[in-house]
């Protein structure tokens, strides 16, 4: 049985991910909080970010950029 959680995003019980899908706090964040359903958005999101910005994901500016997207999103914080 798949497991769910309250999804900060679809404000409902949905099915969660499998482990946290970025290591450290903010990942343990996101496998609490977020569903499987609203992390796929958000990477559908962040593809169009990377395309519009030209972002370089051998940048290793681009996971902070990446981690701040995700917050945002997500939590609604800046920085």
């Amino acid at each position: 049985m798949p497991r769910t959680v309250h999804c900060v995003k679809m404000e409902q019980e949905l099915e969660g991910l499998e482990k946290p899908p970025i290591p450290g706090e903010l990942g343990q964040r996101i496998y609490e909080s977020v569903s499987k359903q609203a992390w796929e958005a958000f990477l559908e999101h962040f593809k169009m970010i990377m395309n519009e910005y030209r972002i370089n994901l051998m940048d290793p500016q681009s996971d902070e950029i990446f981690q701040q997207q995700v917050i945002e999103y997500f939590f609604r914080e800046n920085g």
